[in-house]
């Protein structure tokens, strides 16, 4: 696969690159993804989300927690056996958790225990040398079983940080493969965050991993800075479902070290957009408009400015180092209120027109009136404003009648 790249620039923040060498990407769609409430997907579901994910390379997918039902055993049992990347199941610091998992073929076991005084106390009501014991337990009977065991110490960013090492300690004694940071409630911020990982890789010499939740907006920063820090990877789920606000958002993620650290992910970026759509459809959780990467107006240009300069030359006012293309999107022109002439006369062009300056202006009139309704400009609308005025047509297009159907209710779009 040739990645697609997006303007290389070294002025601005831009200027140094170097922070991040590389960075995997642990999909909890599935398993973390599902837990939003009012999410469940189906056993085809998955398989299709799975299979998407195989198919772009993410490196693990964490396709659910086996012990929960019968049904969600058996498809975290055909994932494992039908993609080819690394596939975990989660589990409690429990026999019959552990069990489920490693009887249901996945390569990784993803093992958590809370760590935070509140957790121990009042949802485990536990000790913490039992909270030590039980994770020690846990990591020894998944690497005894042969397969690669990751641990998480649950709401580690609420933890005292001498017992929060305790654990990181006692669980690496006992040949634990994976540490995974969780931001369980979301209450870290990207330098505390990253202070906190850099002292448990001092730790440990096992790889570390992050979850960052999103409760104050900042999932992905997060998880960017425990990358930065020395984590090796991260985990995320489409569209940043989760968990109450969410998770760090895949799409997100990994734009952000492929084009803010021009770092490689080995993913195949070009997906995202559809990964996006399938997983918004199965979930029942709409995408925001203004959802970076994958919202319907990451690459919408509705404001004069903006839309002259981006007809111009799409660098101008988009990220340049990130494009539509990478991810599988398209430009679009929006006509509305906020439109100038620059935009009207490009679209009168492409619909067969040859306005004049006094006819831009009149049809850009009517774009802005209309478009200050609320309502949204189509080809149809621009076509009937152009007829309105007077504007002379130039060759009839060779667009077919099915083609002119589709356009009846498009939005103007480039």
């Amino acid at each position: 696969m040739t990645p697609v790249r997006g303007v290389e620039f070294f002025q601005g923040t831009l200027d140094s690159t170097d922070e991040i060498e590389s960075a995997r990407v642990f999909d909890t769609t599935l398993r973390d993804g599902e837990q939003s409430p009012g999410t469940s997907f189906s056993y085809d579901d998955k398989r299709q989300i799975a299979a998407i994910l195989d198919d772009m390379g993410t490196h693990v997918i964490e396709a659910g927690f086996p012990v929960n039902s019968d049904a969600e055993f058996e498809a975290v049992r055909d994932i494992a056996s039908s993609t080819s990347t690394t596939t975990c199941g989660l589990a409690r610091v429990v026999d019959d958790d552990i069990d489920a998992a490693l009887d249901s073929g996945v390569e990784m076991v993803h093992t958590f225990v809370s760590t935070s005084d509140v957790q121990i106390e009042d949802s485990m009501h536990a000790t913490r040398d039992e909270v030590v014991q039980r994770a020690v337990e846990s990591v020894e009977r998944i690497t005894d079983a042969g397969v690669t065991c990751m641990f998480s110490p649950m709401d580690a960013t609420r933890t005292d940080e001498t017992f929060l090492i305790d654990v990181v300690e006692a669980v690496t004694e006992a040949g634990v493969d994976w540490i995974n940071v969780p931001d369980t409630c979301g209450v870290a911020t990207p330098g505390r965050f990253r202070d906190m990982i850099a002292k448990i890789c001092a730790h440990t010499d096992a790889r570390i991993d992050v979850h960052t939740h999103d409760d104050f907006g900042l999932a992905t920063a997060n998880a960017l800075a425990g990358i930065e820090a020395g984590a090796d990877q991260a985990q995320v789920s489409v569209n940043s479902i989760g968990e109450r606000a969410g998770n760090a958002a895949y799409e997100e993620f990994v734009m952000s070290v492929e084009s803010l650290y021009q770092s490689d992910t080995g993913i195949d970026t070009t997906r995202i957009a559809e990964l996006s759509r399938v997983v918004e459809e199965k979930s029942g959780m709409a995408t925001p408009g203004n959802k970076p990467v994958v919202g319907d107006n990451a690459f919408s240009h509705e404001s004069g400015i903006h839309a002259a300069g981006v007809i111009e030359n799409s660098d101008t006012f988009e990220p340049g180092v990130m494009t539509p293309e990478m991810v599988g999107a398209e430009r679009r022109l929006v006509m509305g209120k906020h439109t100038g002439t620059h935009s009207v006369r490009e679209r009168l062009q492409e619909c067969g027109y040859d306005p004049t300056t006094e006819q831009v202006r009149a049809v850009t009139r009517r774009v802005k009136d209309y478009g200050a309704e609320k309502r949204r400009v189509t080809v149809s609308d621009l076509e009937r404003f152009a007829e309105d005025a007077d504007v002379d047509r130039q060759q009839e297009s060779d667009r077919t009648d099915q083609q002119d159907q589709d356009q009846e209710h498009e939005e103007v779009r480039i």
